[in-house]
């Protein structure tokens, strides 16, 4: 598919037609990475690392783990 580059204040940018945007899963306001190797413009996403709970507390020891800290007495409201 043939595209045109415009002058976009001190950068170009050229549209994504949304026939390769869909065909690549990308979304628009979506993050890439763009680099040149040789002589093509390559763009890709940014994998987002998926965290699970289970997981992150396993992290948890109790070398790690910090003691509670006191914030002393309400001066509000405050449910304690």
């Amino acid at each position: 598919m043939k595209a045109n580059i415009k002058k976009w204040g001190n950068s170009s940018a050229i549209r994504i037609p949304s026939q390769i945007l869909e065909a690549s899963g990308l979304q628009p306001e979506e993050d890439v990475l763009i680099r040149e190797e040789n002589g093509r413009i390559i763009i890709e996403p940014i994998k987002q690392k998926k965290y699970r709970l289970k997981d992150l507390l396993k992290g948890i020891t109790p070398k790690n783990q910090h003691s509670s800290v006191d914030f002393g007495r309400s001066q509000g409201k405050e449910l304690w």
